[in-house]
């Protein structure tokens, strides 16, 4: 996948992105004025509100991750409020350890090594993401860990043994798009921990 093609998935990410976060942002409005008029409560309407209210983080998520990124600054207080908020419905714990603003472009290589950490954490964990200058390092712990080999070992190419289905298509998006901006993706595996440095 060259530059182009990175550049089209950003495209087509942050316009489905964009679409979607206008009628869920509408969802949740309606939701508030019906709990403000003393509408239906109980069990139903926490789901319906959980619900709604996960899917809006994730959309708001996917756009850094997936959508077209320049290198204007992200302040650490929206960052990590955008992070609490897709934890809330995860098993994934993020410690965002960066107090600085930083590039999107640069947060949105760390979304993605976000991603490819919580593949290898069915069960749960804590990613760590530090930053010491424009060097970044994430780090993805849990006492069980199913790390996919292929995907883990492509990662520093880009070039996986078999192909890469949906539901892993960060681990092809994360070299390439670090390509584009210079840089390389280095990453290693153990038992209970998962390290990814670019």
């Amino acid at each position: 996948m060259g530059d182009t093609n990175v550049n089209l998935a950003e495209l087509i990410g942050s316009r489905i992105c964009h679409d979607l976060i206008s009628p869920i942002g509408a969802i949740t409005n309606g939701l508030e004025l019906l709990e403000m008029v003393g509408g239906t409560q109980g069990p139903e309407m926490e789901l319906i509100t959980g619900s709604v209210g996960s899917a809006g983080a994730r959309i708001r998520f996917f756009r850094v991750a997936f959508g077209a990124a320049s290198d204007q600054p992200l302040g650490r207080s929206e960052v990590t409020d955008l992070l609490r908020d897709v934890e809330r419905a995860g098993r994934v714990r993020v410690h965002w350890n960066v107090t600085e603003a930083m590039p999107r472009n640069q947060i949105k290589l760390a979304f993605l090594a976000i991603m490819c950490c919580e593949s290898a954490m069915p069960m749960g964990g804590e990613v760590k993401i530090d930053s010491v200058g424009d060097k970044w390092t994430v780090t993805g712990t849990a006492d069980r860990m199913n790390v996919d080999p292929d995907l883990w070992k492509g990662l520093p190419t880009g070039t996986f043994a078999n192909k890469v289905t949906p539901a892993q298509v960060q681990f092809a998006l994360l070299p390439q798009t670090a390509a584009a901006q210079g840089r390389r993706v280095s990453a290693e595996t153990g038992a209970t921990r998962v390290v990814l440095r670019f």
